[in-house]
């Protein structure tokens, strides 16, 4: 082969290079929900183009394709789980009006309603909560919903699998849902093929799945979701490894929250699961749920689940409208705090307005960058009057928040771009005085763990640190 045919071959090389990289460009410029982001993308896929443009197709996307076009089909799953409900749920509806201006925005964003009668319980830590959900799964006669992000191949992962192979043997169904990157191990371990042998119904949540998903990373399905029989369901922050029950010894104590709930709100923990089954798998849950219509407390809770397929960035709203709506208090705990400078704002606006703000974040984050950038924010929001702490009782893993004296979150969510934006998430709403007040004497005792940071810590950090800061910043977007 002569030079003036590699010539030709680069030369043509190039040009599809270029070409894809024009393309991808005006993909990001129409499609990319920040005009930062579109910049940013632009600039580098026509300046550099040979290392943009596979990371575009692996990282530039932010809505999930496929998922949306089959929202109608996913719509109808709910709508028939709802209609084989005995009807008994209709009675526990909030109604909305403009006295539940919070519920409203919420509803219209999680596209379920809050409901009254539930109880529900908190639980602190890897050991109450895996205590709780093996007794339910013991307590299983009908069916077991289980999702979790990460599903380790462990000490805690073989006891939960043998109750659930335990259970599918004696004729109770079993549907194990898990995400194909977070829990990648997981597909080709014993534990998986055990679960399988025994009857369970196992199935990955394949974000790669579809033609133009098939080199994008960037989605996850991140909730954490267990449901028995329709009349106990768990959410929080806790995935299933033995590090969570802080038995890892390089890890530490582990520092994660986690909920218990019984009444009509069960269905939309249900919902969010199906609806995730129904796209992992094709195929409908065959299962119907029965409320009795009976009370089990007084909670009013709405499920409220995010994805990267809906027109709007729910989990963001979800957290601006706290801290918008908040006129005492709104304390916030998240391991991974990288917001978009909207709520910057709305945090800014509500210290400003003099409502108690406080942040937790872990002191010593597993990821470098991230923690680099938690400083970053930091430092933009000590002069409006944030208060913002650094937990060091270990990794503080939770995602809680508290807003005045009676409404509370605890789910998946991280204070993040990837929450908002890129993750399949859920997150537990309660209106409850006695909830929030256990949440509140929860984060309290946190706090006691925490040292508080102030003005001078930022202005003794060395100039290094600073420019660290300011390039982590530039990668808020995909954190």
């Amino acid at each position: 082969m002569n030079a003036s045919l590699y010539a030709q071959i680069a030369a043509i090389a190039a040009l599809l290079l270029y070409a894809a990289a024009i393309f991808c460009a005006v993909e990001a410029i129409l499609k990319t929900r920040t005009s930062q982001g579109a910049i940013a993308w632009t600039i580098s896929l026509l300046t550099l183009p040979l290392v943009s443009v596979p990371l575009y197709l692996v990282l530039g996307r932010n809505r999930f394709d496929g998922y949306l076009e089959q929202r109608d089909e996913i719509e109808a799953e709910s709508l028939r789980l709802i209609r084989h409900t005995t009807g008994a749920i209709e009675d526990h509806i909030v109604h909305l009006s403009r006295d539940t201006p919070m519920y409203t925005s919420l509803f219209n964003l999680a596209r379920m309603p809050a409901t009254t009668g539930n109880r529900v319980d908190l639980l602190i830590n890897g050991q109450e909560t895996f205590d709780s959900i093996l007794e339910g799964l013991h307590q299983a006669e009908k069916y077991i919903l289980f999702q979790f992000y990460i599903i380790r191949d462990d000490d805690l992962g073989q006891r939960l699998g043998r109750i659930m192979q335990d259970k599918a043997r004696t004729g109770v169904k079993v549907y194990l849902l898990y995400d194909e990157i977070g829990s990648r191990p997981f597909s080709r371990s014993n534990l998986c093929h055990q679960l399988q042998s025994a009857g369970v119904h196992v199935a990955p949540f394949n974000t790669t799945q579809g033609r133009r998903n098939r080199f994008q990373l960037n989605f996850r399905n991140h909730r954490k979701v267990v449901v028995v029989d329709g009349k106990y369901a768990w959410i929080g922050g806790h995935n299933v490894g033995d590090e969570y029950l802080g038995l890892n010894k390089r890890i530490g104590q582990w520092r994660d929250t986690h909920t218990r709930i019984q009444g009509p709100a069960v269905l939309g923990t249900e919902l969010a699961f199906a609806t995730d089954w129904l796209w992992a798998t094709r195929k409908s849950l065959d299962l119907k749920w029965d409320f009795s219509g009976e009370r089990k407390g007084d909670s009013t809770l709405l499920v409220f689940p995010s994805d990267p397929a809906s027109e709007y960035e729910e989990a963001g709203l979800m957290y601006h409208q706290a801290i918008v709506a908040a006129r005492e208090r709104i304390w916030i705990a998240s391991p991974y705090f990288v917001p978009d400078h909207s709520i910057i704002s709305a945090l800014q606006l509500a210290a400003l307005r003099g409502v108690d703000v406080r942040v937790m974040i872990p002191d010593e984050p597993d990821k470098w960058i991230v923690g680099m950038a938690n400083w970053s924010f930091t430092r933009e929001l000590l002069p409006a009057g944030v208060k913002v702490y650094r937990y060091q009782g270990g990794f503080m893993h939770q995602k809680v928040f508290l807003m005045d004296s009676e409404f509370a979150g605890v789910g998946t969510a991280n204070f993040d771009n990837r929450s908002f934006r890129l993750n399949f998430e859920i997150t537990l709403l309660a209106r409850d005085d006695d909830f929030a007040g256990q949440v509140e004497d929860m984060l309290q005792a946190d706090f006691r763990r925490c040292r508080q940071v102030s003005q001078q810590d930022i202005e003794n950090k060395p100039a290094w640190f600073t420019l660290a800061m300011a390039v982590s910043r530039l990668f808020a977007p995909v954190l």
